[in-house]
């Protein structure tokens, strides 16, 4: 619960300042900007899971599994050999870009992307690099550094990639180039993040000799390393790929449905800026169950306690269900609400991302289901089965994107359509993968707690605060207000019905830290009752 409440606070303020970047960036750029914007960031993004997604895993999974058999000789080998991978394929990655930037756009669609993608190149090695190190300090279930690097590495983003963009406008730099400059103060930030990260390792202190550990090391350095990460980083690859894919179709079969390619950048531009971030907010902040869960799994799993093993399972997916469940809800309820609280003055954008949100909205709940479950097979060493419910998640998102957006009346619309489709395929599939692989304890909590609860709760929590909206609507002219008010209202009830309806116990307050007091005062009142 620590581990993931630093990871949460950390990302909610990145998230934050995410958004900080978008709305001004719109304004600057507009939607054809970002479309140049975007498309590089995509590209980018696609590397950088194919370099970075499997190695962290790995690495803390090998450090915290040599750490539960004392072995600190073990922990440096392969640290070492981790960054040594590391460096070497953001090399690899970053060369790549930046010799076929002008190949890469136009496979795109987007040729005027080029110079966004050049300017992107550098970061992929960066990131390599300060992947390696977030990876060491989560085998040590040290999340902090993870968490502050990300806060440093967005704030350089919102001043170096916002401010860059707007000087080279008022320079009268034409519009591809002005989002060239944005995207160069991305990379920007990420370098401060690294240098961060340099320095906070070099003055780390966990490893106590240097001597070979005289207990058996099962955990090798690059081999096992590559032949955990590899699995892991082909299933997440397959899902950025896809997203890949579909930039391509959104922006192609548009085009041949009679658009012109301005248009079909302005509209993949709109939804990728509004929709899709307001969409992978919420699953962000699942990553740090996640991130928490592996290097603690892998240490029971170490230790051969079956019963442990299957607490740490039951409270992450029940973590899982109370965050996401009421999130997805009041993202399709309030798409439109929101868009237009965080993009005030972009009614045409918002106008078409809002629907698309909404289907989006669905689909929250079943990404942030993905993520854990997959975390929880590949701490397993089911690195496999991951693979194949992306892959077959996948083909059905791509086969009706292709299918849905070049339908006149449907159009973009495909898009959101396919990617619900995929996340409920997925995580069908992965939740019967784990039925066979968790072991049954007295303490899994079972299907009625760990989704039905939350569910119930959600259900009147967001019907209370839709009745504070259509309040809020009659008594005021304001289209921002009416949301203001749903919104706390939303969060208070939720609390408030999932205690009562036992989707959060008194043992789960105990655990965190704000809420511990409360939960030894209900405790004593309960006492002093019996």
């Amino acid at each position: 619960m620590s581990g993931v409440l630093v990871l949460s606070l950390s990302t909610i303020m990145v998230k934050i300042i995410g958004l900080a970047v978008k709305i001004p960036m719109l304004e600057i750029l507009g939607a054809e900007g970002m479309g140049y914007f975007n498309s590089a960031v995509e590209i980018y993004a696609l590397l950088c899971v194919i370099s970075t997604a499997g190695l962290p895993v790995a690495l803390s999974m090998l450090i915290s599994e040599s750490r539960e058999r004392g072995d600190s000789f073990g922990v440096k080998r392969i640290y070492r050999s981790g960054l040594l991978i590391f460096l070497t394929i953001g090399a690899v990655g970053g060369g790549v870009m930046l010799l076929l930037a002008r190949r890469i756009a136009d496979l795109v669609g987007n040729s005027r992307a080029e110079l966004c993608i050049v300017a992107i190149a550098p970061a992929v090695f960066l990131i390599c690099f300060s992947s390696a190190v977030r990876g060491y300090f989560q085998g040590f279930e040290n999340m902090i550094p993870t968490a502050i690097s990300q806060l440093i590495e967005a704030i350089g983003k919102l001043l170096f990639g916002v401010g860059f963009g707007y000087i080279a406008l008022r320079m009268g730099a034409e519009l591809h180039i002005a989002a060239a400059m944005s995207v160069l103060g991305l990379t920007l930030g990420i370098f401060l993040s690294c240098i961060y990260l340099t320095v906070i390792k070099a003055y780390s202190r966990y490893e106590l000799t240097d001597k070979p550990s005289v207990l058996p090391v099962r955990s090798g350095g690059a081999i096992s390393l590559l032949k955990i990460a590899l699995p892991i980083t082909v299933s997440a690859a397959i899902l950025s790929l896809c997203r890949i894919i579909d930039m391509a179709l959104i922006l192609r079969r548009l085009q041949s449905a009679g658009m012109s390619a301005v248009e079909a950048n302005q509209i993949y531009g709109s939804y990728t800026t509004l929709a899709v971030p307001i969409f992978a907010l919420v699953p962000s902040l699942i990553t740090p169950i996640s991130l928490s869960l592996v290097p603690r799994l892998s240490s029971t799993i170490e230790q051969g306690d079956k019963d442990a093993q299957a607490d740490v399972v039951d409270r992450s997916v029940r973590l899982t269900a109370l965050l996401s469940i009421p999130a997805s809800m009041g993202i399709a309820l309030y798409s439109t609400p929101i868009l237009s609280l965080l993009f005030s003055g972009q009614d045409e954008a918002i106008a078409l991302s809002a629907p698309l949100l909404s289907i989006l909205g669905i689909a929250v709940f079943f990404s942030g289901m993905i993520t854990t479950t997959s975390a929880t097979l590949q701490s397993y060493r089911q690195t496999v089965r991951p693979i194949v419910s992306m892959a077959i998640g996948s083909a059905i998102k791509i086969i009706l994107a292709f299918i849905l957006i070049g339908i006149p009346h449907i159009g973009v619309y495909g898009a959101p359509i396919s990617t619900l489709a995929c996340n409920v395929t997925v995580t069908v599939i992965n939740i019967g993968f784990l039925g066979k692989r968790i072991p049954v304890s007295k303490r899994n909590s079972g299907i009625w707690q760990t989704f039905m609860r939350p569910f119930w709760a959600s259900v009147c929590a967001i019907a209370l605060s839709y009745g504070a909206y259509v309040w809020g609507d009659y008594i005021t002219d304001s289209d921002k207000i009416p949301f203001l008010v749903a919104l706390p209202v939303a969060i208070a009830a939720y609390g408030c019905f999932a205690f009562l309806f036992g989707a959060v116990s008194v043992e789960d307050m105990s655990e965190i830290p704000l809420w511990s007091k409360a939960a030894v005062a209900i405790k004593r009142i309960r006492k002093n009752k019996a």
